[in-house]
């Protein structure tokens, strides 16, 4: 893996000027992952925050080449740019050593919801890229709306938290978890606090053969109603809840990369989100409890997995 020393001299793909909030989580992120592609590298971007804020004509935040299709099909967009790849490299019109490599971004609303056939199609028939997902838990993008990402009892303009419910009344969909089933040889969770692990497994996904996938939690003041100067420490308390797993499975065996020494209440980081202020409420103390009881479950599934084939 790439020291920071290193990462730091190599070539900037991402550039300053752009149009995305201040606190937003997904430039660090895609900085850091165009860094650690190390050569060339070709994007595409389902529509979301990430297009939009990156390529209000005439201007373009990419030193890439990059495409924008449709909200829905990002990954069948890479999946079409990496056989065009293939098929030029046979008729020689692409050197064989020429070694280019494809990433895929979309939000939680272009991933879990909308792009989702695309991607399990593209996961399927065995794709050789890597597909980002930057997880801000609803569609930010276009007015906080809701998503199957976002976290239970969230309030936003579609799930509102007010005399008939309090914030969304369903549970947040396990995407990881719908990936790993497509048995790809590579998929993993990340946060943009912790560099070095998702530097290294974004350098392990683009030099696996196949499919793989990163899901990296985004913070989001807009949406998550938060201080933008404590974007990254609210992304390092999701982990430490254990709210966002940080782990990986590769070939079918999952390892957990952090386990905190000492797990932190979800309180911690709901306090730290107005969208959750409704649940901090002691007389709501019932729906705080809830996410709690969920939250610990899944981090008890995951730890008697933790070095086993699923």
């Amino acid at each position: 893996m790439a020291t920071l020393k290193e990462l730091s001299k190599r070539d900037e793909l991402f550039s300053g000027g752009h149009r995305l909030c201040s606190g937003c989580g997904i430039p660090p992120i895609v900085r850091l992952l165009l860094r650690a592609a190390n050569g060339p590298v070709v994007a595409t971007t389902a529509t979301g925050c990430l297009e939009v804020g990156t390529t209000i004509y005439p201007y373009t935040a990419w030193r890439i080449p990059w495409i924008h299709s449709a909200f829905e099909n990002a990954a069948a967009t890479i999946s079409g740019i990496e056989t065009a790849y293939k098929a030029f490299k046979k008729r020689g019109k692409i050197p064989q050593d020429k070694n280019i490599k494809f990433i895929a971004f979309g939000g939680d609303g272009g991933t879990y919801d909308i792009g989702f056939q695309a991607l399990s199609g593209a996961l399927e028939r065995g794709h050789n890229f890597l597909y980002v997902c930057y997880d801000n838990g609803a569609y930010m993008n276009t007015g906080i709306q809701r998503s199957s990402a976002t976290p239970f009892g969230a309030a936003t303009t579609t799930s509102p938290a007010g005399d008939v419910i309090l914030g969304k009344q369903e549970s947040r969909k396990d995407l990881t978890r719908i990936v790993v089933a497509h048995n790809v040889p590579y998929a993993a969770q990340a946060s943009p606090h912790n560099w070095a692990d998702l530097s290294r497994k974004a350098e392990k996904a683009l030099k696996t053969e196949g499919p793989t996938f990163l899901n990296v939690i985004s913070p989001c003041p807009l949406g998550w109603y938060s201080k933008p100067e404590e974007s990254i420490e609210a992304a390092k308390i999701a982990v430490d809840t254990c709210y966002w797993a940080l782990y990986e499975v590769e070939n079918g065996v999952l390892k957990i990369n952090y386990k905190p020494k000492e797990k932190k209440p979800i309180a911690e980081w709901l306090k730290m989100q107005a969208r959750f202020k409704h649940i901090l409420k002691p007389e709501n103390k019932g729906l705080l409890d809830k996410v709690q009881e969920s939250i610990d479950k899944e981090w008890e599934r995951l730890l008697s997995l933790d070095g086993k084939m699923i």
